[in-house]
């Protein structure tokens, strides 16, 4: 199973993903997509196995990947303060894969409701939900 954590400004929800997913998973294969070079670095640093940055290696990806994980920005184009193409947002959009994405209030994007959880719950959540469906547990094919 691929696993794909796209990410970008500084990497720093990536990482926590993928640190997240080693853990409770370490045997998956995490693959790190970056909109930049600092956002891969910071995933590779946090125990991906593999990363490439930009557009064509979001696009390239999302159709390997078998789940997606990222902010909720990964699927609006422009956001994530303009890294997010119109090409990526639609990439990750039309993939086969299960998304599996965390609701930020950041970059004019507002998620009614998010406020009353922390982040480090929607991260807890998002890894919860990853483990499920790579472990085939009860919630898989969500």
């Amino acid at each position: 199973m691929n696993i794909l954590v796209i990410d970008g400004q500084g990497g720093g929800v990536g990482r926590q993903l993928v640190e997240g997913i080693k853990k409770a998973l370490p045997g998956q294969t995490v693959i790190a997509a970056g909109t930049n070079a600092l956002a891969t670095q910071a995933m590779l640093k946090a125990g991906a196995d593999h990363g490439a940055t930009g557009e064509n290696a979001v696009i390239v990806g999302c159709r390997r990947a078998d789940i997606i994980a990222g902010p909720i920005g990964i699927v609006i184009a422009d956001s994530l303060w303009g890294e997010i193409t119109p090409r990526m947002a639609v990439a990750v959009g039309q993939s086969q894969a299960a998304r599996i994405l965390l609701p930020m209030n950041l970059c004019d994007n507002y998620i009614a409701g998010v406020e009353r959880s922390t982040a480090s719950a929607l991260m807890e959540d998002c890894i919860s939900r990853i483990r499920e469906m790579a472990g085939g547990g009860a919630s898989a094919g969500i």
